[in-house]
């Protein structure tokens, strides 16, 4: 087997991994995937222009 230090990483692994660094607290490697249903607004505007689709965000 060789030595995963000089191993190179696929071309997906690259594409997850992109542009994200470990967790410094918990030195978790994967980005982490938030388990919800529903998610809080600001004010009722906040949630008007997010399902208006005028501002960007989760609903």
């Amino acid at each position: 087997m060789s030595d995963p230090k000089e191993r190179t990483l696929g071309f997906n692994t690259r594409c997850l991994h992109q542009g994200y660094s470990p967790d410094a607290t918990t030195h978790a490697r994967a980005v982490p995937i938030y388990q919800t249903t529903s998610f809080t607004f600001d004010n009722s505007d906040h949630a008007a222009a997010l399902f208006g689709l005028r501002e960007f965000g989760n609903i």
